[in-house]
């Protein structure tokens, strides 16, 4: 049997765990390059494989770090196209993020 939660208890939970995704989301964005690679998808409007490489000044492993800490944060998909990964905005994600920002 579950023990008794309190309103006041069940909304600090949700709070935390809503904190806790925006902070997740900050922490991934907290890096100029990622920045830019949102930026990029966004501007691509479509998913993307090997581009992204192309306009950084990094080695794919770099770009491919930082497209990780993106995709483990929720802000991009990355779907499996053959012998690459094509990346996209997760554009519920971005739009849960800016509702979560708006409501500091």
């Amino acid at each position: 049997m579950k023990p008794h939660v309190s309103a006041t208890e069940a909304l600090t939970e949700q709070q935390t765990d809503t904190d806790h995704e925006l902070a997740e989301a900050c922490k991934a964005l907290g890096h100029p390059v990622r920045i830019r690679i949102l930026q990029y998808l966004k501007q691509a409007s479509r998913c993307v494989c090997g581009e992204i490489v192309e306009i950084l000044p990094l080695a794919q492993s770099t770009v491919s770090q930082h497209l990780k800490v993106l995709k483990e944060a929720g802000l991009v998909v990355g779907e499996i196209d053959g012998p690459f990964t094509c990346y996209c905005l997760d554009k519920k994600k971005l739009a849960r993020l800016k509702k979560l920002v708006a409501g500091l």
